[in-house]
Parts: structure tokens; sequence; C-alpha cells
């Protein structure tokens, strides 16, 4: 009888034939080419230096451009303003139609905000109707607190109210000014004595997804615009003033549409105030040149289906062997088996993963190309979860291998239930459903381990697995390529034998 280590030792030794270990060092190598050729092949195109992307008060990247009406405002103090109109314009550019009709998309936002300056970034807290989304307190880019699902008219206008104590503002609203509710409060740590505080509006780009492949799509984002009427406007708690300063946080009036038609900005006429504007107020995406740190793991799918292979040709070895000395392989020699295969693909999937990932970051942040920040958390489980993933990829592919018995069959199954998914999704192919599809319920799920985008509901994007976004968390991903490997290695050793094989090594 082998002890354990003796088995191990035996099937490590089987394993290392130099066919297989040249094979596990193209799979990091393709990995790691892939890699850093798509690295390489990505610049930054800006006339001069391209500016550096906002970052919010937690270092990560943030949208935040709107119009501005503002003064100062001390440590305690409000704004009340009533909202009585809110109109927007979205652009239509060929081939589809070539004109601007009237139309506020769900996320364009009208309303109030203290802000801690005017510099991109820095940290506020804003109380605003929306053009789809009703009345919304928003702080710090990622913080959103649904109010009511009013919206605006001039027989309904919507009154709205900040109130800043030291570091906590408090929204309320009211259909008449005198019947005030609360929406929300936020607490903005380090904001100074002074801040800015007035009206702003904003608009993002409105999303259209136009067919492509087998039921796939690709983004175009349209421009928009959005303008907000307000009168009544009551400060409590601000120095006196001459009047209202205008900026736009930010660069606008960029477009033709606003150099040659209606220009972002603030108006004064007749006791009411006018704010126009474009973009939008909210966390990052992956758009705009920003990547994430995951788009650098193009080469997986490649050294993947590599691992497969030899995986699946390791476990259904035994049974290419002549049996008349005994059993093929026992129940310890397959489980032995599943650990080498499983140890050394976690070890090349840590150097593949662990190479290409920070090498790839490196060229890319070399070439002006924006990387959405992680946290040193997120980037080691990107690391250690893809090769994790990767492994438990191979067991499976083994299993298969030693229950099917042929290896050009075992493959097949590998290759379709596990690279394939991966692969395809990968690319704006399938429909997005069948794509979600795949990967919540096959093998493939596994590989969400990878992903560091995060879905916000106020941002408008494509979510989808073609833009790199998985339809489960990480950890359920993981669970779901967990299940099949144990469920699948559990019916391989129940149909083994216990005894020991004395079959020589091969």
């Amino acid at each position: 009888m082998f002890t354990t280590h003796e088995l191990l030792r035996r099937e490590w030794t089987r394993f290392r034939r130099p066919g297989r270990l040249i094979a596990m060092a193209a799979a990091v190598l393709a990995v790691v080419a892939v890699g850093l050729l798509y690295a390489a092949g990505n610049r930054a195109s800006c006339d001069g230096p391209c500016p550096a992307d906002p970052t919010g008060p937690d270092g990560s990247l943030v949208n935040d451009r709107f119009s501005f009406a503002h003064r100062d405002l001390g440590e305690n103090g409000s704004i009340t303003a009533r909202l009585t109109s809110m109109t927007g314009t979205i652009t239509y550019p060929p081939p589809d139609h070539d004109e601007i009709v009237p139309g506020l998309v769900p996320w364009a936002k009208a309303g109030i905000i203290i802000k801690d300056g005017v510099r991109q970034g820095s940290s506020y807290a804003a109380l605003m109707v929306t053009g789809g989304h009703g009345v919304r307190m928003q702080h710090d880019y990622r913080r959103d607190v649904a109010g009511s699902d009013s919206g605006v008219s001039a027989e309904s206008p919507r009154w709205l109210r900040l109130t800043r104590s030291g570091d906590t503002v408090t929204g309320h609203e009211s259909a008449d000014g005198k019947r005030w509710t609360k929406v929300g409060t936020a607490r903005l740590s380090g904001l100074p004595k002074t801040v800015r505080v007035g009206l702003f509006a904003t608009s993002p780009g409105d999303l259209t997804l136009r067919p492509t492949g087998l039921g796939g799509a690709t983004e175009e984002v349209r421009f928009t615009q959005a303008g907000g009427v307000f009168d009544r406007v009551a400060l409590k708690g601000a120095p006196p003033a001459k009047g209202w300063s205008k900026d736009t946080v930010g660069e606008m009036n960029r477009t033709d549409w606003e150099k040659y038609h209606k220009a972002s900005g603030v108006v004064e006429a007749n006791g009411t105030i006018t704010v126009t504007g474009a973009g939008d107020i909210g966390p990052g995406a992956a758009e705009g040149g920003a990547r994430p740190v995951e788009r650098a793991l193009g080469g997986l799918s490649v050294g993947m289906v590599v691992v497969l292979v030899v995986a699946v040709r390791f476990g259904a070895s035994a049974y290419r062997l002549p049996r008349t000395d005994g059993p093929p392989v026992t129940r310890r020699e397959l489980a032995a088996k599943a650990a080498v295969v499983g140890a050394v693909t976690f070890v090349t999937g840590l150097v593949a993963v662990g190479t290409v990932i920070p090498a790839g970051l490196s060229i890319l942040e070399g070439n002006g190309v924006t990387v959405l920040e992680v946290s040193t958390f997120t980037g080691v489980r990107v690391v250690v979860g893809t090769a994790a993933a990767l492994a438990l990829a191979a067991v499976l592919a083994l299993t298969l291998g030693a229950l099917l018995r042929r290896t050009w069959l075992a493959l097949v199954v590998a290759v379709l239930t596990i690279a394939v998914p991966y692969a395809v999704t990968s690319f704006p192919l399938l429909a997005d459903g069948l794509a979600q599809w795949l990967l919540r319920f096959t093998p493939a799920a596994g590989f969400a381990a990878q992903q560091t985008l995060v879905e916000f509901p106020q941002v408008v994007a494509h979510y989808a697995p073609s833009a790199g976004y998985f339809p489960v968390p990480w950890w359920a991903g993981v669970a779901v390529l967990c299940t099949y490997t144990a469920l699948l290695l559990g019916l391989a050793l129940s149909r083994l034998p216990q005894g020991e094989s004395s079959r020589p090594l091969g």
C-alpha cells in the first residue's frame, strides 16, 4: 500500500514528461505574449499631453462634468430652490438619423449641489430630479439614494433643499415648498469650512446597441444635453455676493451642437436661472479609453485550451495501457492525479497571470492609456482567482478523461463546456441573454474570478459579457466551477476500485 506522499510523487513523476512540461510552458507563453501584444497595441491619442482622468475622494476614476452656477457656503447653511422645468435634447447621428430631437435620457440630472470647489473629483452631495428615475440624492460619485418618483413640469414643480451642518449634508424635497420629505443624509469627511453651493445640470450620453454577429451588439453613445429652470433660490449661511459664479466643471461646449446651436452654461433672466449641461457625475466606467486590468488576459483562452489538452490526455492515459497487471487506475491514484494536475496548473496560472497583468498594465500606462484602479485585495484576487479557476478547469478535464476514457471525446466535451463559452462571450457575437446564460450555468462561470468591473445602476453602460461584465459575482462563478468539478470527480472516483495498481510509470 502506497502512502499518500508516495502516490503524489509517483503521479508527479508520470506527469513531468518533457512533452507535458513543454505544453504547460507554451500555455504560459501564450497568455503572456497575447497580453503584451494587446498592451503594446493600445495607445492614447490626444492633441498634446492627454489630460488626467478625474479621481474621486477614494482614488477611483469618476465622471465629473456639469454646468454649475455657484457661490460660497460656510460650515452651516442651506440652499433651497424650485425646479420648474427640465428639458433636453438627443443627437441622432447618421446613418439612422441626422437630426437633434427633444428628449431627456433617464439619468439626465438637474438640481442643487454642495461641492468642495470646482475641481473635478472633489467631494460633493447633490439633490436632483432625473429624466426617468425621479428625485435622487447622490454623493461622492458612488452613493445613490432614491427619493420620490416625481418628475417636474410648470404645473408640478419640485422644491429641493440641501442643508449643511459641518461634514453632514441632508437633502429634502417638497411639492409645495411647505411640507418637506427627507431624501437622505451624506457625510463628507474632511469638507473644508467654505465650499461651493449652487445649481447644476448634466446629461450622460445615450447608449445605443447596434446588432452584430449572431445576435450580439456593439455600443454607440449619442450626445445629449439637459437643462433645468430654477427660481425662488434662497441661501442661508452664504456670505454676501454680487451674483452667481458661472462655470463648467470639466470640459464642455466642444460638440458641434454646443458650438453652433445651444451652448451649455448658465443664463439668468427675469428672476429665473437656467442651467444647461452635458456629461455626468458618478462612478467612472470602462469607457473613454480607460481599461480594466483583466483586459490583459486576452490570451487566457489559448492557454486554457493547451491546459485542457494536457489534463485530458493525462486523465485518459491510464486506459491506453495494457490491463493485464490489474485495474488501470484506482481511486487513490485518480485523486493523486487530480492533485498533481491541479497543483501544476495553479502554479502555471500564477506565473502566467502574475506576469502578464503587471507587465501589461505597465505598458498601457506607459502608452498613456488609463487603467481602472483596483484595490490590492482585488488585484490579488484576480491573479490567484484566475489561477485557481484554471486549475479547477484542468481537474475537471482530467476527470472527463477518466470518465469517458477516450481522449478525443473528453477533449471535445472539455473544450465545448469550458473554453468555448469563455472565448465566445468575450466578443459581441452572441445575444446578451445567451452569453449571460453560458457564464451562469457552464463551468466557464468560474472565470468570473478575473472580473474587476462594477455595475452601477446610476451609470449608463452596456452591462454584458462582451463588455467585461460577468453575470454572477466572482465567488458565485467559482462556486459553479467547483460544483461541476466536485460532482464529476466524485462520480469518477465512485466507479473505480480502491486497490493499488502495479502499472509501470508512463
